[in-house]
């Protein structure tokens, strides 16, 4: 028996892409999958059917799916999709926050409304789902959510701040959650995925390879019974690496310092040999 059997798994924007893989590969091994996706284009904007499509095809595979159209841009839609897991399932044992859009623009032509949306539908919506999720998980003392983030808001995309920074946010939300939700058994985790979809395959990006269906095995790793807790993992192309947050050993400068001794010890303070992990700074 799969270890996710009879687990009931959340998955945001899961009607196509990367997050169709990850609610297909759950479902294989036993798993209940509530399937959201509005079905809106890569900009946010309209409707469809796409995770009315994924959960048709779970279901003829033999497994258990139900679809939620709500927007995780709201607390209201968000409510909405963990009330519809519950009705349906039970419960809810694993959040994968994987819902998101594109507006891109350079820092000059970006509007505010478009840097907002976003935001709102990236970093808040992975907020509003994981909050409505959490006290469910930590009153049981198991639970794993899943945050996730970018090559391009990790390293930087040309025309892609308001991406980027959401990006790079919910890493500082893992940061936190990794630490609050493990005295109550949640592990708290950000998958940095890489693949050809539809929301990237225009973006002549070639750092963007390999098919979606090489990334879900790591949310299966993130979500494990063994799962670690605070990690960031890359997938793409079948490739798999840490992403680690590291500090130089920096200089001492004493507590008279001014600017002239700093600017005069700069080659040694830009020195990144020997790298640190430094829980907190």
């Amino acid at each position: 028996m799969s270890e996710f059997q009879d687990k009931v798994v959340v998955i945001t924007g899961a009607g196509r892409g990367i997050g169709r893989s990850h609610a297909l590969e759950f479902a294989r091994r036993g798993a209940r999958v509530l399937v959201n996706d509005s079905g809106a284009a890569i900009d946010g904007t309209g409707k469809g059917m796409s995770a009315q499509a994924v959960v048709k095809k779970i279901i003829s595979e033999g497994g258990a799916a139900v679809a939620n159209t709500s927007s995780v841009a709201t607390p209201e839609g968000a409510s909405e999709i963990i009330e519809d897991a519950l009705s349906h399932f039970g419960t809810v044992d694993i959040v994968i926050n994987n819902a998101g859009i594109l507006r891109d623009k350079t820092f000059t032509n970006v509007t505010m409304e478009n840097f907002r949306a976003v935001l709102d539908v990236h970093l808040m919506g992975s907020v509003y789902v994981t909050k409505a999720a959490w006290p469910i998980m930590t009153a049981k003392n198991w639970g794993r959510v899943v945050f996730t983030s970018s090559g391009s808001g990790i390293l930087g995309s040309f025309g892609q701040a308001n991406y980027a920074t959401a990006k790079m946010s919910v890493i500082g939300l893992m940061n936190v959650l990794k630490l609050e939700g493990q005295r109550k058994g949640v592990h708290v985790n950000t998958l940095a995925p890489g693949a050809i979809t539809r929301m990237t395959k225009n973006l002549g990006d070639p750092r963007r390879v390999g098919k979606p269906e090489q990334v879900s095995p790591a949310v299966l790793y993130l979500c494990s019974e063994n799962a670690p807790n605070g990690l960031i993992l890359h997938a793409a192309n079948g490739h798999y690496a840490l992403v680690k947050i590291c500090v130089t050993r920096g200089i001492d400068l004493g507590e008279n310092v001014d600017y002239e001794t700093l600017s005069s010890r700069v080659d040694e303070l830009l020195d990144d040999t020997g790298l640190l992990q430094p829980e907190r700074l």
